[in-house]
C-alpha cells in the first residue's frame, strides 16, 4: 500500500474515532442530565471513550508521527460534522412569530 493511501486511512481512522468520541459525549450528556448518578454516567463515558480513542490512535498512528498528526487531523475535523448532525431542530419560523402575536 503506497504512502498517501495510508495516510487517507489513517485520516478516516480519526474521524471515526473522533465520532465514537464526540457523539458519545453527545449521548452521555443526554443520558447523565437525567439520571440519578449523572457523575457515573460521565466518568464511566470518559474513561470508555478515552480508552477507545488512545487505542485507536496507537494502533492507527504504527509508530509513524505522520499517520498520527492526519489521524488527529480527521478526529478533529470530526468534531463539527457530530455538531452539525446533533443540532437541535430549529422551530418553525411562523410558529416562532405566532407564539408573540399580540391578544385581541
Amino acid at each position: 500500500m503506497n504512502e498517501a493511501s495510508t495516510l487517507v486511512l489513517a485520516w478516516l481512522a480519526g474521524g471515526v474515532l473522533g465520532a465514537i468520541f464526540f457523539g458519545g459525549l453527545w449521548w452521555t450528556v443526554r443520558k447523565g442530565v437525567s439520571s440519578r448518578q449523572p457523575a457515573l454516567w460521565f466518568l464511566g463515558s470518559l474513561l470508555l471513550r478515552m480508552t477507545i480513542v488512545l487505542a485507536g490512535f496507537y494502533f492507527t498512528a504504527g509508530g509513524y508521527w505522520e499517520r498520527l498528526l492526519v489521524c488527529a487531523l480527521g478526529f478533529v475535523l470530526a468534531r463539527p460534522v457530530v455538531t452539525w448532525l446533533t443540532r437541535p431542530a430549529e422551530p418553525s419560523k411562523t410558529a416562532h412569530e405566532a407564539s408573540h402575536a399580540p391578544q385581541s
